[in-house]
C-alpha cells in the first residue's frame, strides 16, 4: 500500500460509516487522529467493497441502502430472553407471506407461527421489483437458544437464525454476594515436568490443577490459548497465532496417557520409548523451549499408538465424537493432512477451496493421514476432560480457565476452510501506544462482520462450543474485539489502519448463551483503549473484566487505592505481555524495548519514568503498611499481591512466573524473531528450571500461596 494521507472526501466517509468503519480515532497522546482517504478505501475494499473511485463510492453507497431489502428475512437476528423483536420480512409488494419459527432442538424443539405487526413501511423499487416490508413480531418468551426463522409465500421462501441469549450470564454461587476466588497464571507450555516431552502437556495441566487445589486452596488455574498451530515443523511459537481456535493443538497431548499405549506390542512401545528419549532431556533445559523437537518426536509415537486397535466401545466413543463435532472437524482433519503434505503455508492453489473437487480427489487418497488428525482431536478432548475432572476433584471451585485468542494465522485451517468469513487485504493490530509506540500488526485476519452474520455466526459458535467443552471459565482475549478491531490494510504501517465496527450485542450474547450452557464463567481481557460505556456494558451482561495492578493509576498518576477497583474483575499484578514482577520492578521492560529498538522516545527519559513508576508503587506499598523501609524482592512481590487482595475482585490470578521468581518475560509485544517469545520454559530467580513435580513444594511458592489464601 502506498502512502497517501489525502483526506477522505463526504461521500467516502458515509459509505465508510455504513459499513462500520471508523474513520477517527484517539492518539495515545490525546490527539484526534483520521485514517487517510486510501486506508478507508483499503479497509472497505477488505470489506468486499469497491470505493476505487467517486463513482464507485456512490454505486457503493446505493447498494448498501438497498442491501436490506433483497434479503426476504435477515441472515441473523439476536435478541435477549425476555425482549421481544420486530423482524422485516420483503417479498414483492402486495404478496401474502407466511413466517414460523422452529425451534432448537437442544431446548425441545416445536413450531411457533408469529403475528404481523400492524407497521406501515413505504415500498421501495429495488432492482425494477417493487418490494414491500411486512413486520413479524418474535416473541420475548422463547427460550435461550439456536432457533430459526422460516417465510413461505409466492415471493418469499427464505430462512434466518433467530439467537436467544440471555440477558446477564450469572455468576457462580460462590461468587455472589461478596464470594471470592484466586487461583494460578500459567503458560502450560513452560512448565514442564519429568515425564513430559519438552514441552508442558495435558497431564502436566491435570497435575497442576490437582496440586493447586489440594495443596494451595486455589480455584481455578488460567493457561495460555491451547489452540491448533501447523501439523508440521517449523511451528508458530505463539499461542496467540493459531491455525484455527476451534480445535486443540495435539503438541499437548501425553502419549502415555492414551489408554491404547498400554497395550501396545514391545516392538511399539519401545518405538514411542525411543520417542521421548530424544526428547526428555530437554524438560531440564533452561534455554528456549524446542516445540519442533518436542512435536517431531511426539508425532512419531503418536502415529505408532493411532495404528493400534481400539477396542469396540473404544472406538464408539470415538464415532460419537466425530459425529458429534460434525464437518468442521473432518475440514480441520482435511486441511491438516494437506498441510503435512504440501506444508502450511504452501498447499497449491488449485487445493484453497475445500468444496473443489481436487481437494475432493486429495481427500480419499489422504484419509488415513484425516483419521489420524481426527484422532488426535479425540484424544486431546478426553485429557482436557481429565485435566479439569482433576481439577475439581481437587476442590477447584472453577479450575480450568481457558484463553480464546484475538485471531488465527493467515495460512492456517481457518482461512483455508471458512471462506468469505475472513477478510483478504487486512490484518488485526493495534494503533500505537504507550508501551508499543510504533504500533502493533498481529498478522491475523478479522472476521468481516457482515459475512459472519450471513453465517448465522455459526463458525463462532462453533468455536466457543469447543473452547467450553472443558472449561470452568473463559477468558477472552481483547475483549474490545467484539466491539471493534483495528485493520491494518495489507502493506501499511500498523498505525495506519482504520476501527471497524462488530454486532458487540451479537457476539456477546452470543458469547454469554454458550458460557451459560456450559456454565462457565467468562472474563473479557479490556485493558488499553476501551471506552466507558463498554466496561459497563459488559458488566451488565456478566462479563468480568480485567485489573492489572500496573495499569490501575488514580488521576494523580498514583497506583489505584484498592477500594477503588471493579468488583467484578479478575485482578492480577502482572499480565504475560509484561516481564514477571521481579524484572517489571528492576526495569527488564525498559531494558528489552532499548536492546530491540522498540522505543521511540528518548532512552533515559523512559527509563525515569519507569523508576518513577516503581517508586510510586512502593510508595502506595509503604502507606498501607505492607512493606518496610528496606524490603527485598520478595517481600515485595508479597505486599503487592497483598494490595491487590485488599480490592474487592471477584476473581484474583498470581502469575506462576511470579509465584517461582522468575524475572524473564515470555512475550515482548511487537517483536516476532528479535525475542524469544513463547518460548520461555518456568524457572527461579536463580535461572534455574522448575519442574511440576517440584512446584508447590518450592518455598517462594508457598508462601505466596498463603498471601493468596489469608486474604481469601
Amino acid at each position: 500500500m502506498v502512502a497517501d494521507f489525502t483526506a477522505p472526501s463526504d461521500s467516502l466517509l458515509r459509505l465508510a460509516a455504513a459499513y462500520g468503519v471508523v474513520p477517527d480515532h484517539w492518539g495515545f497522546h490525546g490527539d484526534l487522529r483520521r485514517a487517510s482517504a486510501a486506508t478507508l478505501r483499503a479497509v472497505l475494499a477488505a470489506l468486499g467493497v469497491d470505493a476505487s473511485s467517486p463513482e464507485r463510492v456512490e454505486l457503493a453507497l446505493a447498494h448498501v441502502d438497498d442491501m436490506p431489502w433483497r434479503r426476504v428475512v435477515p441472515p441473523t437476528t439476536v435478541l435477549r430472553a425476555g425482549h421481544e423483536r420486530h423482524v422485516p420480512v420483503h417479498v414483492t409488494h402486495g404478496d401474502p407471506v407466511h413466517v414460523w419459527l422452529e425451534l432448537d432442538p437442544e431446548v425441545g424443539g416445536g413450531r411457533r407461527d408469529l403475528h404481523q405487526a400492524d407497521v406501515y413501511v413505504e415500498p421501495r423499487t429495488v432492482d425494477g421489483r417493487l418490494v414491500g416490508r411486512a413486520t413479524f413480531v418474535v416473541p420475548g418468551d422463547l427460550p435461550l437458544g439456536w432457533h430459526s426463522i422460516h417465510a413461505s409465500g409466492p415471493s418469499a421462501a427464505a430462512r434466518g437464525v433467530v439467537v436467544v441469549t440471555p440477558d446477564r450470564l450469572e455468576l457462580p454461587a460462590q461468587l455472589r454476594d461478596g464470594g471470592r476466588a484466586w487461583g494460578y497464571m500459567a503458560q502450560l507450555y513452560s512448565v514442564r515436568s519429568e515425564r513430559s516431552w519438552g514441552v508442558g502437556d495435558l497431564a502436566d495441566l491435570a497435575d497442576i490443577g490437582w496440586l493447586a487445589g489440594h495443596e494451595t486452596g486455589a480455584d481455578f488455574l488460567l493457561i495460555n490459548p491451547l489452540h491448533a498451530a501447523e501439523p508440521v515443523a517449523p511451528l508458530t511459537p505463539s499461542p496467540y497465532l493459531p491455525s484455527t481456535r476451534r480445535f486443540v493443538n495435539p503438541i499437548y497431548i501425553r502419549p502415555e496417557a492414551i489408554p491404547e499405549a498400554a497395550y501396545l506390542a514391545a516392538a511399539d512401545r519401545s518405538l514411542v520409548e525411543w520417542a521421548a528419549e530424544s526428547v526428555l532431556p530437554l524438560d531440564l533445559d533452561a534455554g528456549p523451549i524446542d516445540r519442533d523437537a518436542a512435536w517431531t518426536a511426539k508425532r512419531t509415537a503418536l502415529d505408532v499408538i493411532f495404528a493400534h486397535p481400539r477396542s469396540a466401545p473404544r472406538q464408539a466413543v470415538f464415532d460419537a465424537f466425530v459425529e458429534e463435532q460434525g464437518p468442521g472437524l473432518r475440514t480441520f482433519a482435511l486441511w491438516s493432512a494437506l498441510a503435512e503434505r504440501y506444508g502450511a503455508e504452501t498447499i497449491p492453489p488449485e487445493l484453497a477451496d475445500p468444496a473443489s473437487p481436487a481437494v475432493a480427489a486429495q481427500a480419499e487418497e489422504l484419509a488415513d493421514r484425516v483419521a489420524f488428525h481426527t484422532w488426535l482431536q479425540w484424544v486431546a478432548d478426553e485429557q482436557l476432560a481429565a485435566a479439569q475432572r482433576a481439577a475439581r476433584e481437587a476442590s477447584m471451585s472453577i479450575g480450568i480457565m481457558h484463553d480464546l485468542a484475538v485471531g488465527v494465522h493467515p495460512a492456517g485451517a481457518d482461512v483455508w476452510s471458512l471462506g468469505d468469513v475472513l477478510a483478504r487485504g487486512a490484518t488485526v493490530g493495534a494503533p500505537p501506544d504507550m508501551y508499543n509506540q510504533q504500533g502493533q500488526d498481529w498478522s491475523q485476519p478479522p472476521w468481516r462482520p457482515d459475512e459472519l452474520a450471513r453465517a448465522g455466526y455459526l463458525p463462532y459458535r462453533d468455536m466457543l462450543r469447543t473452547v467450553l467443552r472443558h472449561a470452568g471459565a473463559i477468558r477472552i482475549d481483547h475483549v474490545i474485539g467484539l466491539f471493534r478491531l483495528w485493520w491494518i490494510p495489507d502493506g501499511a504501517a500498523p498505525g495506519e489502519g482504520a476501527y471497524v465496527r462488530y454486532d458487540h450485542e451479537a457476539l456477546v450474547g452470543i458469547l454469554a448463551l454458550e458460557a451459560h450452557r456450559a456454565g462457565a464463567v467468562v472474563i473479557g481481557e479490556d485493558l488499553g483503549t476501551v471506552e466507558p460505556w463498554v466496561r459497563d456494558y459488559l458488566s451488565e451482561r456478566g462479563v468480568l473484566g480485567t485489573s492489572v495492578l500496573w495499569f490501575e493509576n488514580g488521576d494523580d498518576g498514583n497506583p489505584l487505592p484498592p477500594e477503588r477497583y471493579r468488583p467484578l474483575v479478575l485482578a492480577t499484578v502482572t499480565t504475560h505481555d509484561l516481564p514477571p514482577t521481579a524484572g517489571y520492578l528492576a526495569g527488564e521492560h525498559v531494558a528489552i524495548r532499548e536492546r530491540l529498538g522498540l522505543l521511540t522516545d528518548p532512552v533515559p527519559v523512559v527509563r525515569a519514568q519507569a523508576e518513577a513508576e516503581r517508586d510510586r508503587m512502593l510508595a502506595a506499598l509503604r502507606s498501607r503498611g505492607l512493606v518496610g523501609a528496606d524490603p527485598s524482592e520478595r517481600e515485595v512481590v508479597e505486599a503487592m499481591h497483598r494490595y491487590v487482595m485488599a480490592t474487592p475482585a471477584v476473581l484474583v490470578g498470581v502469575a506462576l512466573a511470579d509465584a517461582v521468581g522468575e524475572r524473564r518475560a515470555q512475550n515482548q509485544p511487537g517483536t516476532d524473531q528479535e525475542y524469544p517469545n513463547w518460548k520461555v520454559p518456568l524457572a527461579d530467580s536463580a535461572g534455574q528450571v522448575v519442574l511440576v513435580d517440584d512446584l508447590f513444594t518450592n518455598a517462594r511458592l508457598r508462601s505466596l500461596a498463603a498471601v493468596l489464601d489469608a486474604g481469601r
